[in-house]
Parts: structure tokens; sequence; C-alpha cells
């Protein structure tokens, strides 16, 4: 399809903010810090958690760590109105920075890593990496800190010395995935001491870290007609961003809203969400009741509202794969730039239902963007999200959805550079009610 082709609805704006929202979010403490900066320009305010909350409408958020919960209250809104939710995660698998982390050997100085998530651990092979993270500091605070230099490598053996190596790559996760940073005898301290530096504190005042890496390639357009998005942590910043445009959208519109719109970016979901940021925890779920409690509301009135309330948990969906596509299930083949994807497992590792496959076809048709389905080959393992957990958590409807794309979870993944955009007018329609 030709640029001139492209159909009305396709937004450049909105995808090029989205690869402006991925280079500044390396990890997820900068994906929630890049998602409230949005927000604020929307007229969002952030509120803690240790103050008492008010009954005032208008935009708020409250972040904790990797995770951010923001919501709207619209005028006229009473302490029984059902919430609208989208939920989704800031975390992706990568390479995190272990507490001891210089080490080396053979004249390299290197940093000790831990694989976080579930890695295709030979897409980080080769690749320049930067560091990203949080320091926590003596004085209680917490600076975040982004170095987008080619500084680590995971140096790949040459085939000189490995000619079966196209029979099939093999990796030891302890042995083979230490990067290479400068050459010379390991020196305690030296890397938190570099760190520590380019985020402008004193390497003594570091009391604790989290720091992973990064490719430093920015995302980018790929294809002869640019159709194609490039790009690390689609999954699931991609997600992320589009509910935060869509929440900012919904509460500058100024139209009448019979619902509570709300945004969950949670943590740890690529390694099963169980932390007090991730949904698992109550974060959630104590936000809601105290909206509903900070608007006079009582546990009747929470019950009320809970079972008025439907929430969508969007998050990667696998394009059917031109080289590998007996591995996708024959009837559903989704592919990109077709609209987002409703996923679909009857074993519950998805959440969906005949109401909330309803509610979703609703929403792309107030949108006016087409949608898709998602179904594993049987004869596969099915992934899952947080979907199932906030449905059992919270005992609400929840339906799972996303777009479609390949490479999931490798350093660099691929979606269509329409469906971003679709995506988010899919979700705006939903939190409109």
């Amino acid at each position: 399809m030709s640029t001139a082709a492209r159909p009305a609805y396709f937004d450049r704006t909105h995808t090029d903010d989205l690869i402006a929202y991925l280079g500044t979010s390396p990890s997820p403490f900068h994906a929630v810090a890049s998602a409230a900066e949005r927000l604020e320009k929307a007229g969002f305010r952030r509120i803690s958690e240790t103050d008492a909350w008010d009954a005032a409408t208008g935009g708020r958020y409250v972040i904790r760590g990797g995770a951010l919960i923001a919501w709207y209250v619209p005028e006229g809104a009473g302490p029984e109105t059902p919430f609208r939710i989208v939920g989704s995660h800031t975390d992706s698998p990568n390479l995190r920075v272990k507490p001891v982390p210089d080490t080396g050997t053979a004249g390299w100085r290197q940093v000790a890593v831990e694989i976080y998530g579930g890695v295709p651990l030979n897409t980080w092979l080769d690749r320049d990496l930067g560091l990203s993270g949080r320091l926590a500091l003596r004085d209680g605070s917490v600076r975040l800190v982004q170095i987008d230099e080619p500084l680590l490598r995971v140096p790949q053996l040459a085939i000189h010395l490995d000619r079966q190596v196209n029979d099939g790559l093999k990796l030891d996760k302890q042995r083979h995935l230490t990067p290479i940073w400068g050459i010379g005898d390991v020196t305690e301290g030296l890397l938190i001491e570099f760190v520590a530096d380019r985020a402008g504190v004193a390497a003594a005042d570091v009391a604790g870290w989290d720091l992973m890496t990064h490719d430093v390639q920015p995302p980018s357009y790929l294809g002869r007609n640019r159709e194609m998005l490039a790009g690390p942590r689609l999954d699931n910043l991609l997600s992320v961003h589009a509910s935060t445009a869509a929440l900012a959208a919904v509460a500058t519109a100024g139209a009448p809203l019979p619902y509570i719109p709300v945004i969950a970016a949670f943590d740890h979901e690529e390694t099963g969400s169980e932390s007090d940021t991730g949904a698992q925890g109550p974060l959630l779920g104590n936000v809601l009741e105290r909206s509903v409690h900070a608007r006079g509301g009582s546990p009747e009135d929470r019950a009320r509202a809970m079972a008025g309330t439907v929430c969508l948990s969007s998050d990667m969906g696998h394009a059917v794969h031109p080289n590998y596509s007996e591995r996708h299930e024959p009837g559903h083949h989704p592919m990109p730039n077709g609209g987002p994807i409703l996923k679909v497992n009857v074993n519950n590792r998805y959440a969906t239902d005949a109401i909330g496959r309803a509610v979703f076809a609703a929403a792309c048709e107030k949108a006016g963007v087409p949608w898709q389905t998602f179904v594993s080959n049987n004869a596969m393992p099915c992934g899952t999200t947080i979907g199932p957990i906030t449905a059992a958590r919270l005992g609400i409807t929840t339906v799972d959805c996303g777009i479609a794309a390949l490479s999931m979870h490798s350093a660099r993944e691929l979606c269509g550079a329409d469906d971003p955009f679709l995506l988010a007018a899919a979700l705006k329609a939903f939190l409109e009610g």
C-alpha cells in the first residue's frame, strides 16, 4: 500500500509520539515518568498514597516505582459510578545489573547481569547497549538515570571458533551473556561510580540501584512504504502509550462520561506480576476503593461500582509469522495494520468471554477501526497477561486485547505503523463508554 493510499484513520502524529515515548522510556521507571508528563499536560495532577484524598473532580494519578494508576472523575460522578479500566505493563524482558556488578576475565572488564523475563537470548548479542534505571540515595530520594551511549556489548563467539553455530546456537545464561564494557583489571565500584557521575550524584550517596540494559538503536519506521514500526519495548510500552493518550483525550474532551476512566500500568508482568507494583498486588484495588471513599462512598457503593466495571487488558499479541505460519492457528491469522486484536483462550490464559467480546467490538465500532481475533494453535502453549489476574483479583469483567506483532520479547520488535493509532482510538472509545 503506498503512502498516498493509506486509509483516513492513519495518524502518523500518534506513531511519531510513540517513537519519542519509547526513546524516553528505557526502564519502567522512565516509562511512568514519561506517561505522567503527558498526563500533566492534560491537566492531571499527582497525588501521594500517604495523603488524604479529596472528592474533587478532574484527573489524578499515583506512581509507585515502575507502576502508574491514573483516573479522571467527571462532573456528576457518584460513589457508585462504575470504572472503565485499561490495563497494561511497563516492563520488558532484558538484562539487569546484579548487586555486585563489576566482574571480568582474561583482561576484559564486564558487568554482571541477570536475565529478566522470557528473553530470546540471541537477540541481545552484538548490540550496542546503554544503561538505565534508578538510583536510591542515602537521603531517601530516588534519581533516574538514562545513558543512551554504546556502553556495553555481549559479543558472540566468532564462527571460526564455533563451526556448528548454524546448526543451533547454544547460550549459557551465566557464562555467555555477560557484557563487556572495557579493557583492564576488574575494579570494584567502578560501574556505580560511572553511573552515579552520569546521574549527577556522588557514588558514596548511592545506597541501592535497579539498573538494566537497553538497545541504543532508536525506534524507526521500516519498509518501502514505511508501513511497519521496529523498535524496543513495544511489548508493552505501545499499550502504555496508547492508554495514556486515550485517557488524556477523554479527559480534555469535555463530554459527559457515564464511567470513571482509569489506566493501570503495572510493573513485573514479565515475571508473574507478584510484587507491590504488579497486577497480583493490591495497588489498583486500593486506588479504586480510595476513589470511591473519597467521594463519600460506602462498602455497598464500592460493590455497586465494581459490579459495573469493565477492564481492557491491553498487551501485544502474535501476528502470523510468514516463515513459521504452521505454528499459528490456521483460522486466525492476525496481520499488522489490521487493527487491534481480541485475544481469546478458553482455558483462561486470556480473560475474554462473550460479554467482553461485545464490549470490545462496540468500542472498535464506535471508533471506526477494524479489529481481528487471536487464538493460539492447539498444539502450542498459550501465553498469558494481566487480564486473568485482574479479573480474579477484582471480580470484574475483563477483556484481553492488543495489537499483532512479530519478534515479541526480542531486543527489537516489529508491528504495523498504523496499529498504535488504531489501538489508541479503540481505547478512547472504550473509556468514553
